[in-house]
C-alpha cells in the first residue's frame, strides 16, 4: 500500500488526450480505422489481384488510423509523441500518395483511402492528420517557464 502511494507520488499523471476537440479526433480515427480496414479486408479477399497495390496501402492506411486512435485514447506524454509521429507519417502518406494518384492514374486501377488526398472520404484523410498534428502541438505539457 505504502509502495503504491509512493508511486502515485513520484509518476506525473497522464496527460489526457481526448478532452474536448480531442474526443472529436479520437470519433474521427475510429470511423477512419473501420472504414479503411473493412474497405480493404474485403478488396484483398475478393479482388487482391486486380489491385494489390492500392487495397494495401489502404490496409496500412487502416493500421496508421488504428495506431493513432490508441495513443489519441491512452494519453500521456509519450503517447502524445508517438502520435505526433504518426500523424506527422500520415501526412507525408497522404500526400505521397494523393499527388502519385493524380500524376500516374494508371499505377492505382481502383482507388486507396489516400487516392486524391481522400477525396473519396470527404477529404478527412488530408484534414485529419493536419488537424491532429495542430491538436497534440496545443495538448503538449507546458513547463513552469512556458
Amino acid at each position: 500500500m505504502a509502495a503504491t502511494r509512493e508511486r502515485t507520488r513520484q509518476e506525473p499523471r497522464r496527460t489526457r488526450l481526448v478532452g474536448g476537440p480531442g474526443l472529436l479526433l479520437v470519433w474521427l480515427y475510429g470511423v477512419m480505422v473501420v472504414g479503411a480496414v473493412s474497405r480493404s479486408a474485403y478488396q484483398i479477399a475478393t479482388e487482391f489481384g486486380r489491385a494489390p497495390l492500392a487495397y494495401t496501402l489502404s490496409a496500412l492506411a487502416g493500421l496508421v488510423y488504428g495506431f493513432i486512435t490508441y495513443t489519441l485514447v491512452r494519453g500521456g506524454e509519450t503517447a502524445r509523441r508517438a502520435a505526433l509521429v504518426c500523424c506527422a507519417a500520415e501526412l507525408v502518406g497522404v500526400l505521397t500518395i494523393g499527388t502519385w494518384t493524380l500524376v500516374e492514374p494508371s499505377a492505382f486501377p481502383d482507388a486507396t483511402v489516400w487516392s486524391e488526398y481522400g477525396m473519396g472520404y470527404l477529404f478527412i484523410p488530408v484534414l485529419l492528420p493536419l488537424t491532429a498534428l495542430y491538436w497534440l502541438r496545443a495538448a503538449r505539457p507546458r513547463t513552469a517557464g512556458t
